[in-house]
């Protein structure tokens, strides 16, 4: 899943240590999230949200991805 995640952290000048104590979860979360290698629950993407001031589809580049997936079903 792609997302912005490392992009607002950086803006923000926030250490993924930092970052992670502020949504409540590991770092070893953050990390895995920023390689695209982890689902968040909705309730994560939503703090994570809130600590950037954005929305929950422009953190996670929800456009993106459903066209990515439409595509791979257009393929199948």
């Amino acid at each position: 899943m792609k997302n912005r995640v490392r992009e607002y952290r950086n803006k923000y000048k926030l250490t993924q240590k930092e970052l992670a104590e502020l949504v409540f979860v590991t770092q070893r979360t953050i990390i895995s999230l920023e390689k695209g290698q982890y689902k968040p629950s909705i309730m994560l993407a939503y703090r994570l949200a809130c600590v950037f001031e954005t929305t929950v589809e422009n953190l996670f580049c929800l456009a993106e991805n459903k066209a990515l997936e439409d595509q791979m079903y257009e393929n199948l």
